[in-house]
C-alpha cells in the first residue's frame, strides 16, 4: 500500500479523521486520529508502557463499551469478546450522529472527550495514621480513559432493562457530551470528580 492510499483511509469507509484538530492542548499526544478503515490491534499495545496513545479512539471507545451490567455490577461476560459487535454498534451511532447533526461524528467524539476528560482527581495519603484525602492533577493519558469510561457507563445504564437501542444511546450520548450539556452523564460524572477533588484541596 502506499503512503497516498494509507493517508486516505476513512474510518468505516465514511469518516475522514485527517482535518480534525484536538483542541486541548494537553489531549493532542494522547489521542490517535491515525487513518484507518476498522481499527483493531489485537492488543499489541497491552506490555508496552504509554503504547495505548497510539490506539485509535474508536477503538479505545469499543474497548471501553464491552462489558455488560449496572454500574458495580459484576461482568458476566456476556459482552467480553464481542468486539465486531460493537464495532458495528458504533458504526450505526456515528451514523445516527452525522443524520441528526450533520457533522462529522469522529469530530464530535473528540470534543465529547474533551469535555469529559476531567482535570482534577483525589488520592489517599496515609500521614501518621491518618488518612488524608488530597486532590491532584490527573495525566493526560488518564484523562482520555476517565471520559471514555463515564461515557461508557452512561450507555450501559441507560439501556439495562430499556427498549431504547445501544446505538441510540450512545449517539445521544456523545452528541450531548460534545456540546458540555448536563444531561450528559459524562459531563455530570466529571463535575462531580472535580467538585470532590476542589473541596479536597
Amino acid at each position: 500500500m502506499s503512503i497516498k492510499e494509507y493517508n486516505n483511509m476513512l474510518l468505516f469507509n465514511k469518516w475522514d479523521s485527517r482535518k480534525i484538530d484536538v483542541n486541548d492542548l494537553g489531549l493532542q499526544r494522547v489521542i490517535s486520529l491515525s487513518p484507518s478503515v476498522i481499527p483493531v490491534t489485537f492488543g499489541r499495545h497491552e506490555h508496552q508502557r504509554l503504547r495505548k496513545a497510539e490506539v485509535h479512539l474508536a477503538e479505545r471507545l469499543v474497548n471501553k463499551l464491552m462489558r455488560f451490567g449496572k454500574k458495580y455490577a459484576k461482568n458476566t461476560g456476556r459482552m467480553g469478546g464481542k468486539k465486531a459487535r460493537i464495532f458495528k454498534t458504533v458504526q450505526v451511532s456515528f451514523d445516527i450522529i452525522h443524520a441528526e447533526t450533520g457533522k462529522n461524528p469522529i469530530e464530535l467524539l473528540v470534543r465529547a472527550i474533551e469535555n469529559a476528560a476531567p482535570n482534577e482527581d483525589t488520592t489517599r495519603i496515609v500521614y501518621g495514621g491518618v488518612v488524608y484525602h488530597v486532590s491532584v492533577d490527573v495525566a493526560p493519558m488518564r484523562r482520555v480513559d476517565l471520559a471514555l469510561r463515564f461515557i461508557a457507563e452512561g450507555v450501559r445504564e441507560a439501556t439495562y432493562s430499556n427498549p431504547r437501542t445501544m446505538e441510540e444511546v450512545l449517539a445521544k450520548e456523545i452528541v450531548l457530551a460534545s456540546n458540555n450539556s448536563m444531561e450528559s452523564h459524562a459531563i455530570k460524572k466529571k463535575n462531580e470528580q472535580e467538585r470532590i477533588a476542589m473541596s479536597s484541596r
